[in-house]
C-alpha cells in the first residue's frame, strides 16, 4: 500500500510534503510565490533559472548564499559594465549559457537542457506557460519595501535558508531604525528635495525611489500619492520642482546635467549637487536587495553632519561580507560608488 504523507510547516503558507514514489521517496514543498499561486518546489532545491529581470532576480539569490544555483547566465542586456559585480560576487555566471532573447522571451530548448528545479520570474503570464510545459515556476513581485522581505522570506524558505533570509532582515530594520533616528527631528524645512531620474529616458524609473529618499531624510518631488511604477517628465518639470539634490541613474549622465543650458538655473546644478547611483549587484536606486545601502548611502548625501558612527564605505564591506560572502576592496567600494559606467 502507498502512503503520502504531508505535513504542515511552521512558516505560515508553506506546506512540505513528502510523496514517495514507485522509484523513490521524493520530497517536494508547496510554497505561495507574489500572484498567490501555490507551487509545488522539490526539496532541495540545487539549481534555479531566472527569467526576466536577471540581475535583480540575481540579487536576492546571492545574499542568501545560494549563487552557485543560478544554471544561466546574464541575458545580452545585462552584459556590461555596469553589472559586472553579478560575475564577481559569483564568477559562474559567466560560463552559464543565456537562456532569453532580446525580447526576454525564454529559449526552451536551452532551458529544458539546464534542467531548473525551479525558474523564478516576474511575469505571470509566461510563469503559467512554463508550467503548461512541466516546469515549476514561481512568480516574484516587488513594487513596495515590503515586498522585498515577503521576496526574502519566499525564496529563504524555497533555498532551505530561512535562517539567512531572517538575519537579512533584522540587519536591514536595524540599520532603517538607525538612520530613521538620525533623522526623526529634522524639519521638513531642513529636508531637502531630491530627483532621482534617467536623464536618458527622461523618467523617474521606480516607485520605491521615492520610499527611499523619504526614509533617507530628504523629499522626492515625485512623490504625489502617485501609484504608477515609472513617471516621464519634461525639462519644464525639472525646472518646476528645481530640486536640492539630482541623483541620475549612471554616471555619465552627471556631465550631460552641468553641459545643459537649459538647467543651469536648477538648485542641484548651482550649488554642485548632481550625483550618481551606486551599482553593485544592481543599480541601488532600482528595487534590489541592496536597498538598505541605498538609504545609508542617501542618507549621508543629504544630512553628512548627522552620520555621526554611520560609514557607508564600512557597511559596504559588512553588508556584502555577511549576505554575499565576498570580501569588497577599497577600490571595489569606491567602484561601486562611482556608479559604474
Amino acid at each position: 500500500m502507498t502512503v503520502s504523507l504531508c505535513l504542515l510547516a511552521s512558516l505560515p503558507g508553506v506546506e512540505w510534503c513528502a510523496c514517495p514514489s514507485a522509484a523513490q521517496a521524493q520530497s517536494t514543498r508547496i510554497v505561495r510565490d507574489a500572484a498567490g499561486r501555490a507551487v509545488a518546489v522539490p526539496v532541495p532545491v540545487a539549481r534555479v533559472a531566472t527569467l526576466g529581470p536577471v540581475p535583480v532576480l540575481n540579487s536576492f539569490i546571492l545574499a542568501l548564499g545560494k549563487g552557485e544555483a543560478i544554471v544561466n547566465g546574464l541575458p545580452l542586456f545585462a552584459r556590461s559594465p555596469r553589472h559586472k559585480y553579478q560575475t564577481i560576487f559569483a564568477p559562474t555566471l559567466a560560463e552559464r549559457p543565456v537562456i532569453q532573447g532580446p525580447g526576454r522571451e525564454p529559449d526552451l530548448e536551452v532551458l529544458l537542457t539546464l534542467r531548473p528545479d525551479v525558474v523564478l520570474t516576474m511575469d505571470r503570464g509566461m510563469a503559467e506557460s512554463l508550467e503548461r510545459k512541466g516546469f515549476a515556476v514561481l512568480v516574484l513581485a516587488w513594487r513596495n519595501p515590503e515586498d522585498v522581505a515577503a521576496t526574502m522570506l519566499l525564496l529563504g524558505t524555497v533555498f532551505d535558508r530561512e535562517r539567512e533570509a531572517r538575519d537579512y532582515l533584522d540587519y536591514t530594520g536595524r540599520l532603517l531604525a538607525r538612520v530613521g533616528d538620525a533623522v526623526a527631528d529634522v524639519p521638513d524645512s531642513r529636508r531637502p528635495t531630491v530627483l532621482f531620474c534617467s536623464l536618458k529616458t527622461m523618467t523617474q524609473p521606480h516607485l520605491i525611489a521615492d520610499w527611499w529618499i523619504r526614509q533617507a531624510g530628504g523629499i522626492s518631488v515625485t512623490e504625489n500619492g502617485r501609484h504608477l511604477e515609472s513617471v516621464l517628465f519634461s525639462m519644464e518639470h525639472v525646472l518646476k520642482w528645481n530640486p536640492d539634490i539630482l541623483i541620475v541613474s549612471a554616471p555619465g549622465e552627471i556631465d550631460q546635467v552641468y553641459r545643459d543650458t537649459r538647467m543651469r538655473t536648477v538648485k542641484a546644478v548651482v550649488n554642485r549637487q548632481v550625483y550618481s547611483i551606486p551599482a553593485g549587484a544592481h543599480p541601488w536606486g532600482y528595487r534590489t536587495v541592496e536597498q538598505p545601502l541605498t538609504v545609508l548611502w542617501a542618507f549621508a548625501l543629504m544630512h553628512p553632519d548627522k552620520a555621526g558612527g554611520l560609514n557607508v564605505k564600512a557597511e559596504m564591506k559588512t553588508f556584502y561580507g555577511r549576505f554575499f560572502q565576498y570580501s569588497l576592496t577599497d577600490a571595489q567600494v569606491e567602484d561601486m560608488l562611482s556608479g559604474i559606467p
